[in-house]
């Protein structure tokens, strides 16, 4: 691999690990914490959403976010030859 391949694969490897804990923080702290209050007026399968974010929804965003990691990586390793 050349250092060029190397420091381009690591750019897209940064690049998609701050745009993935930026989904994470959006979805964890301010859907749960900041915007709660306005959240909870909308209603899904009989709970507040604010409340639905806060304890199961950004659970089940973390658990997508990880197989996305994890298609992206492998999409990213055979763009640039890296063999596990």
């Amino acid at each position: 691999m050349t250092p060029e391949n190397r420091a381009a694969y690591w750019k897209a490897n940064v690049r998609l690990l701050v745009i993935l804990l930026f989904i994470w923080f959006v979805v964890s702290y301010g859907f749960g914490i900041i915007l709660v209050e306005p959240l909870n007026s909308i209603m899904l399968g009989g709970y507040p959403l604010g409340f639905w974010f806060a304890q199961q929804g950004s659970i089940y965003v973390f658990l997508v976010l990880i197989f996305v990691y994890a298609s992206s990586m492998n999409r990213l390793d055979k763009k640039y030859d890296v063999h596990e």
